[in-house]
């Protein structure tokens, strides 16, 4: 394996390659409240004693009742259904390759379970091209088997995407040790596998989408190749039937020892069979995607289930990658990708980095270097995902509600005021976002569009149109099936901060002549509100007069009426019928407590509830922002009573679709 892919593990595996230093301090009272994602040994846990901060688990000591953090890393929404649109450049193709990517969004131990207190995160949003995420981690000084944390599977879920947790048996150069590839393998008297049965009741009980299997650990021998086997099968087989799935690693061969392929072949077909995919190891060669493909044909299988393993980690989109041997051009994709850490778009930054940095270069990992999927360019020597692969949509019902919150930012604001201005991530809360970052159409300049975090209407961002529009301009927002009602209307919260435009709403009720082409758009005025305007934000109700059948894609078209650069805010979009209020959550408490550090935890309104916001009343009756989560319970840290307050008083809310908020719940924290 290239030695880049092992960066994630290097420190972790100190733990128990180097002896453990003793605990010089009791852990601060946050530490004991803060509830953390999960992660576990199969069964036996390493000699000497944990690090600082790491707690050893045993899986095959786990139950659902006695996991005292599972309310919070519980994820609650479910997985959405998607369709494809038609594809936004003739060479994107649907049922063809799948993207598989393998993301560490943070460390394997001390990885807050609902969000952080930084903007610095990533906050991936092109979900769009991905057909499965894995939550890569673990190490031999930690942990091996991880479950995915609650926001992370909230957001992947909202836009259609499964999320696997991590099995990782770690080479013996990286502390691996052979008796944990044992334990997970291991039968009860009636020869079953118990540990299948765990992975199975943990995926249901947090929410997620099933495991990717890693066995990395070298020394074994054929008895133990047919463990692994005989697990693999009866892990599929109890996965299946909860509607999850197994991905498997090309690592282990069917003889047990460890002997990475790079290709579907003899050693590891039995393994393919028994799961759901295979991830390729990087070593393939055109070759060896070839033969991989036909031998998944002569199996039955669809060969866009081997994932051909891409490393990314180490230079991204300079990666030199022989392209045509899993996504050619000119004829049918080999294979399916797999891309390993595409994280690096946020990691290659420095340490400056603002979250319009992250977004700016995950746009041209995703989109390429035109940074318009209906454009690609075609002397870039990186083929983007959204040149090969077809992007897809959740946007489905209504009602539908986006604020382009990407999960992340620097304040928090609510109908344009700032209501907390600490920085925050929790990707839970992230809004369904546009499939196609950004498809801008015009005869003039294409001005810069993307994500900003300088204002906002709600959460964190909006959508910046920056640049010295001289023609009519669409920036493509949504693909959609949305029906259309007698009542149906689209509102547009939006601010325009330089120049000035006509704004007009972009409609289509059918779809493109062709890949590439653009949709049939009806163009509907957005005529100016005066009245009730926040800091300059507008919002506009837009009949669909004369429109009948099903909206497939929704835009905006700018007009310059005068000239010199332009500066427009997209803060908000919505398509309801009716606007309805979700009830209130009930029985909001505080169920532990040290100083500032308090969990409260409630019972969730019935009704479709997106997610949850939390304020803090203060003395003089205003309220700050402390979070939000989809989960039904929350912790918060470092509290501190204002001057002669004797008591916190806090507030919950139901949040809708539409962003309506229920009446208030409240709860106090005498100090």
């Amino acid at each position: 394996m290239n030695p880049t892919r092992r960066t994630v593990l290097l420190a972790a595996a100190a733990a128990t390659v180097l002896p453990s230093s003793p605990a010089t301090a009791a852990p601060r009272a946050t530490a004991a409240l803060q509830p953390y994602a999960s992660y576990w040994y199969p069964d036996s846990l390493p000699s000497g004693s944990p690090g600082t901060g790491i707690t050893w688990r045993s899986l095959k000591s786990w139950r659902a009742a006695d996991d005292p953090d599972l309310a919070f890393n519980a994820a609650s929404v479910p997985l959405a259904p998607r369709f494809t649109p038609t594809p936004a450049n003739p060479t994107a193709r649907s049922g063809q390759a799948r993207i598989q990517s393998l993301v560490s969004f943070g460390p394997t131990s001390g990885n807050p379970s609902q969000g952080a207190a930084t903007a610095d995160y990533y906050a991936f949003g092109h979900w769009a091209y991905v057909d499965e995420l894995v939550f890569w981690g673990g190490s031999s000084g930690e942990g091996l088997i991880l479950a995915p944390n609650a926001p992370i599977v909230d957001a992947a879920h909202r836009h259609g995407v499964p999320v696997l947790g991590n099995i990782f048996l770690p080479p013996v150069a990286y502390g691996g040790q052979l008796r944990w590839t044992r334990d997970l393998v291991q039968k009860d008297a009636a020869g079953r596998y118990p540990l299948a049965d765990r992975l199975v009741a943990v995926a249901a009980a947090y929410g997620f989408d099933g495991w990717f299997v890693n066995a990395e650990t070298g020394g074994g021998d054929s008895a133990l190749g047919a463990a692994m086997l005989g697990f693999v099968r009866e892990l599929k087989s109890l996965a299946a039937a909860r509607g999850q799935r197994v991905t498997w690693y090309d690592s282990m061969t069917v003889n047990g020892s460890v002997s990475w392929q790079g290709a579907l072949n003899s050693s590891n077909q039995a393994f393919f069979e028994a799961a759901d995919d295979m991830f390729v190891d990087f070593r393939w060669t055109a070759g060896s995607l070839a033969s991989s493909g036909t031998r998944a044909d002569q199996l039955g299988r669809s060969r866009h289930q081997l994932w051909a393993g891409v490393d990314v980690e180490a230079n991204g989109w300079n990666k030199s990658v022989n392209w045509d041997a899993i996504l050619p051009s000119g004829r049918a994709h080999i294979t399916s990708l797999g891309l390993y850490r595409p994280e690096w778009t946020r990691n290659h930054l420095p340490a400056t980095r603002t979250p319009e940095d992250f977004h700016a270069a995950d746009d041209r990992f995703w989109s390429g270097r035109s940074l318009d999927p209906s454009r690609p360019d075609t002397t870039d020597s990186w083929r983007a995902p959204a040149v090969s692969v077809a992007d897809r949509s959740t946007v489905t019902a209504v009602p539908f509600a986006s604020v382009f919150n990407t999960g992340h930012g620097l304040r928090w604001y609510g109908e344009g005021a700032v209501t907390s201005d600490r920085p925050w991530n929790h990707l839970g809360l992230q809004d369904r976002l546009p499939s196609r970052q950004w498809v801008v159409r015009t005869e003039g300049r294409r001005p810069v569009v993307g994500f900003d975090f300088a204002d906002a209407w709600r959460g964190g961002s909006s959508v910046l149109v920056d640049g010295e529009l001289d023609a009519p301009t669409v920036v493509d927002v949504y693909a959609t099936r949305l029906p259309i009602g007698a009542d149906t209307v689209v509102e547009l919260t939006h601010r325009t901060d330089a120049g000035a435009v006509n704004v007009e709403f972009a409609v289509a009720t059918g779809e493109p002549a062709s890949a590439g082409s653009t949709p049939p758009y009806r163009y509907l005025p957005v005529n100016p509100v005066n009245g009730g305007a926040v800091a300059g934000w507008q919002t506009a109700t837009v009949r669909l007069t004369g429109l009948t059948g099903t909206i497939h894609a929704l835009g905006v078209r700018l007009t310059p009426t005068e000239g010199g650069p332009v500066r427009w805010r997209l803060g908000g979009i919505a398509v309801r019928d009716t606007v309805e209020t979700p009830a209130p959550p009930t029985g909001l408490r505080v169920t532990a407590a040290s100083g500032g550090d308090l969990r409260l935890a409630w019972n969730r309104a019935p009704g479709a509830v997106r997610h949850h916001t939390l304020h803090r009343v203060l003395p003089d009756g205003t309220r700050r922002f402390l979070g939000g989560t989809c989960q039904n319970a929350y912790f918060v840290g470092g509290l501190q009573p204002e001057q002669g307050e004797r008591a916190a008083r806090f507030e919950l809310r139901a949040v809708g679709e539409l962003y309506t908020s229920s009446a208030p719940v409240s709860v106090t924290h005498t100090w």
